[in-house]
């Protein structure tokens, strides 16, 4: 008898050497599988997925100031793009003004800088906005930059119906793996419930947030432990805002997901289809949920940042398309694919162009489109569903029995979770156990200088001095007025987002409305 090495995907299931019908014996083709369209939604939550309609190619963009990303915005859309995906800067995410001291050093560094109604104008200059789908990875200030984007669009005459995109507003993965965070996690879940209300009756068509995988697979969990956790935060959600008194079937259908796609292409596929079904039983079971688009898990990808090297960076290239690839094989709604440069910095023109040219050439000319769920009935693929499946559900169980999700961040055990498998997935690189081509085999001596994008000092100090005249020119008893009542209102009870919106309309800026709820609400410093 013929023996080989054991094999294990990057959750650490044992990978068999082959795979027959006898692995799949207790298979229940319409309880697993069903049809595209339908509960479970296992094949995807379109009847005729990219047959119909290719996904959204999304591409992220962000840095500098509002003109700037302006431009790329409009060189994406230029190429092919058909949504709109924004970065925004530290100060933006942590809710500083871009004169505020902590800011200096960071202004339009990793994402636009948008301090104001002023700066949501020009970031949004001469595009459809009642045509174009927008997406903005945002969490704690998520609230204030979807009131700018709304008013600018009334300012152009297009209404809260019209509108549609997605804030990210996912602050419990803040807590997990990212640090964007500003208020103690209780207040924060306030925010987010508002934002429910808020949209369900002012922007209905929008998806309130974005529950967010992609930053807890960056900070190194496993796959496994990237579907339990993402999924354990969305069940605090729903338990949130159904403890507000939030009709289920008035805000699930427009919650929606994030994930990563790295490199084992079955294992990610597997992630997706069992993510799906997992959500699905989730809402049906344990909450009821009657509408089937609140059981239809929808999600956005986008291809593993962590994975990229700054060795060989070319070689990215074919890892972001074998991750692109697992992404729309697992039936994602919308994609962003990384540009080959970014292990050294933000994407260059060229990048991200070449990156773009990825998901057209897949959904264009690779013939994965022509039908739903290709990997369907893989002996393979369905055991390894099955496995991800159960083990996610094993771990939303330790999290049921902490109390939840928010206690289970506040007793930091996602997060040990998170680091133990970080840990052990590094050391298995340094024993060359996992293999990184050109990091720890088929090295090189590089001597060649990639280009890196620039980041532009001078635009840094243009937005500073915006934001100081801005503060001086507006009408500022009318701005004092406005905070005033936002503090009121978060003193009590009242949806936080009505007197925001009013406050930001009389050109308050992010960080005075941030400041008016760390008064409130207190700053939150991980124990």
């Amino acid at each position: 008898m013929v023996t080989t090495p054991e094999r294990f995907s990057d959750s650490g299931i044992e990978i068999k050497t082959v795979y027959t019908g006898a692995d799949l014996k207790d298979f229940d083709e319409e309880r697993q599988l069903g049809e595209p369209g339908s509960y479970p939604f296992t094949r995807g939550v379109q009847p005729s997925m990219y047959r119909g309609r290719l996904w959204t190619m999304r591409q992220y963009a962000g840095f500098g100031t509002a003109e700037a990303t302006n431009e790329r915005f409009k060189f994406l859309l230029a190429a092919g793009q058909t949504g709109l995906s924004c970065a925004f800067d530290l100060p933006t995410q942590m809710g500083f003004d871009a004169d505020h001291p902590r800011a200096e050093g960071e202004v339009g560094k990793v994402g636009v800088a948008i301090s104001s109604l002023q700066d949501m104008r020009l970031l949004l200059a001469d595009l459809p906005l009642d045509q174009v789908t927008t997406s903005m990875t945002i969490n704690s200030t998520a609230s204030t930059l979807l009131l700018l984007y709304q008013l600018v669009a009334e300012e152009q005459g297009i209404s809260g119906a019209q509108i549609r995109g997605t804030i990210q507003n996912d602050i419990l993965k803040e807590y997990v793996a990212r640090g964007t965070y500003i208020y103690p996690p209780r207040p924060s879940m306030r925010l987010i419930v508002d934002t429910f209300a808020y949209c369900k009756k002012e922007i209905p068509h929008w998806n309130t947030i974005s529950i967010s995988g992609y930053h807890i697979r960056e900070a190194g969990s496993t796959a496994v432990q990237e579907v339990a956790f993402t999924l354990a935060n969305g069940i605090a959600y729903v338990e949130a805002a159904l403890a507000a008194g939030l009709a289920l079937d008035d805000f699930a259908p427009q919650l929606s997901f994030f994930f990563n796609a790295h490199n084992n292409l079955f294992e990610e596929v597997a992630k997706y289809r069992a993510a799906r079904r997992l959500w699905a039983s989730i809402m049906t079971q344990r909450f009821g949920a009657k509408n089937p688009k609140s059981t239809m898990l929808r999600f956005h990808t986008q291809t593993g940042g962590s994975t990229l090297t700054a060795q060989q960076p070319e070689t990215n290239v074919v890892r972001v398309t074998l991750q692109a690839l697992a992404a729309t094989l697992g039936g994602t709604q919308s994609l962003h694919t990384n540009g080959f440069d970014e292990a050294l910095g933000l994407p260059t023109e060229r990048a991200a162009k070449l990156a773009l040219r990825t998901q057209q050439v897949l959904g264009y000319e690779s013939g994965i489109a022509d039908t739903v769920d290709p990997l369907a009935g893989s002996y393979f693929v369905e055991t390894l569903t099955d496995e991800v499946e159960e083990r996610a559900r094993q771990y939303i169980k330790e999290i049921d029995d902490m109390g939840g999700a928010v206690a289970a961040i506040e007793s930091n055990y996602m997060q040990g979770e998170i680091e133990a498998a970080a840990y052990e997935f590094a050391r298995q690189v340094d024993r060359g156990e996992k293999v990184v081509v050109g990091v720890n085999r088929f090295n090189e001596d590089e001597n060649t200088k990639a280009d890196v994008f620039p980041v532009d000092v001078a635009q840094q100090r243009a937005q500073v001095a915006r934001v100081k005249a801005l503060k001086q020119d507006r009408d500022n008893d009318a701005v004092r007025a406005a905070l005033a009542d936002l503090g009121t209102a978060a003193e009590g009870t009242a949806n936080l987002l009505y007197p925001m919106k009013l406050a930001l309309s009389r050109q308050a800026t992010l960080g005075e409305v941030a400041d008016v709820l760390r008064a409130q609400f207190g700053e939150y410093h991980p124990s």
